[in-house]
């Protein structure tokens, strides 16, 4: 129990809860929000009510959903100035660049467009509305790159130059367009917003999945479930140029991470695992391995060798190899078990299973292997980094606020634990009110319709106040 007492130590996990928590909804919101582009799409050139209801329904989950995402986002970021003081500091003239680039140039560009989305229904043209959702889609995109940015130059920096000052040496940029792509971030941006799409089109395939198992609004579910297979199909494609580009830069950039991804610890051929376990006090991997697998797919020839975990100082190699080796295995695995879902959708929408409620059951939770892939994926990303928290130039332990006390960074775990689950819980009770009153409820008016267009503004004119007052009448009739 000595990590209670390790201030150090507890700023890490406080970063870790808080940043895997924040990336539920960040490849939620940004998938999710690429349906609601299509749905929007489908509206403007169908015209069809459904279509609308459909529309305005995605709109709900995915403004909920970025709403959580950016609360728990602003957390993250506090944390700079609190437990990694030092680390702010030494990277303050490169990291402060993408962070404020992705708040003036993406985070406000979603944002007026989603404003757009969820009060301009009545306000803009139907063509002005298909097209803020696809800006606002855009902006999330936008904001993610921006974000990769930053990250991407803490795994492998470049252009910039160690300077030093009365506070100490700190990073200088040098080189703005060097710096921001640095050599991992293309493929790791590609990388991730593939991912991003996965996660969107097996939530859309799961809300299909979820109306279909309940009987309700039959034909919108099965259009849910078509465009997120349709979506699945392509994504999943997609992700295996993306992983492959990614997994060639980690063996070119950061071969301590690629050792610790496969358990080597001797200079070799990598062997590709398909499972296994990391000994590491023996420092011994036991796994079912093809030997020189990772070698051809990084290099096409099985004998290329890369450096072992023993070629690096104790101190500057990672220090939880199984863990990389296992998250990065079950990354690979889930990737497997979201094609299997993604064939099933298939195979659902051609009626293969016609009458039978499992493949529904499994289509509805596929989503729950998107997420877990993402954040194994992640959990590889950050590990396999260490001991550095820029790799190569600055260590963890030197990036720590070591002026703040451990008493007060394990308090604000706990506070930190406390919101979270009451901000999981409000996410939850909000999803599940939309999912139970279902696309139906967005249909002209139903009851979501009717609470909208009483408040039809006096600038619609007549033709607009008489709209919102039959409006009303329907919806209180309904009722």
């Amino acid at each position: 129990m000595d990590w209670l007492s390790d201030p150090v130590m507890l700023a890490r996990i406080q970063f870790a809860i808080t940043a895997l928590f924040h990336f539920i909804f960040v490849p939620t919101s940004i998938g999710v929000g690429l349906v609601t582009a299509i749905m929007a799409t489908r509206s403007y050139r169908s015209g069809d009510p459904e279509d609308e209801a459909a529309t305005r329904f995605w709109v709900r989950l995915y403004t909920v959903t970025f709403a959580v995402g950016v609360a728990t986002g602003i957390t993250m970021e506090f944390q700079f100035g609190t437990n990694w003081a030092d680390y702010s500091r030494f990277v303050a003239d490169i990291f402060g660049a993408p962070l404020a680039a992705e708040a003036l140039f993406a985070f406000f560009l979603e944002s007026v467009f989603i404003g757009i989305l969820i009060f301009g229904r009545n306000r803009v043209s139907r063509r002005m509305y298909m097209v803020s959702s696809w800006l606002a889609w855009g902006g999330s995109a936008l904001s993610a790159l921006w974000i990769i940015i930053a990250n991407s130059w803490m795994q492998t920096p470049a252009g910039f130059e160690i300077v030093s000052g009365p506070e100490g040496s700190k990073a200088q940029i040098t080189d703005f367009l060097a710096a921001a792509l640095n050599p991992s971030t293309l493929p790791r941006y590609f990388h991730v917003l593939v991912a991003t799409l996965i996660m969107g089109a097996l939530v859309c395939v799961a809300v299909g999945a979820y109306y279909l198992l309940r009987g309700r609004a039959e034909k919108m579910a099965r259009g849910f479930v078509r465009v997120g297979v349709i979506m699945g199909v392509v994504s999943v494609v997609l992700m295996l140029p993306a992983a492959h580009w990614q997994a060639s830069t980690v063996a070119r950039t950061q071969t301590s991470k690629l050792a610790a991804m496969e358990g080597q610890y001797e200079e070799g051929p990598v062997d590709l695992s398909l499972f296994g376990w990391v000994d590491e006090a023996n420092e011994q991997t036991y796994a079912l391995s093809i030997p020189g697998g990772t070698s051809w797919l990084a290099d096409g020839d099985p004998s290329v060798s890369y450096p072992g975990l023993n070629d690096f100082q104790a101190s500057e190699r990672p220090d939880l190899v199984n863990v990389i080796f296992q998250s990065y295995h079950a990354m690979v695995a889930l990737y497997g078990v979201l094609i299997l879902v993604v064939l099933l959708g298939i195979l659902v929408l051609r009626g293969a299973f016609s009458g039978k409620k499992w493949p529904l059951v499994i289509l509805s939770l596929g989503w729950i292997a998107a997420i877990l892939a993402i954040e194994t994926g992640w959990l590889v990303t950050e590990f396999g980094r260490l001991p550095w928290i820029v790799y190569g130039v600055l260590k963890i332990e030197d990036a720590a606020s070591l002026a703040v006390p451990a008493g007060q960074v394990l308090a604000t775990i706990v506070l930190f634990l406390a919101v979270y689950c009451l901000i999981f819980v409000c996410w939850v009770r909000l999803l599940r009110r939309t999912l139970e009153n279902g696309p139906e409820a967005f249909e002209i008016g139903g009851i979501e319709d009717a609470k909208v267009e009483v408040h039809a503004p006096s600038y619609f004119g007549v033709a607009g106040d008489a709209a919102a007052d039959a409006a009303a009448k329907k919806g209180g009739a309904s009722a």
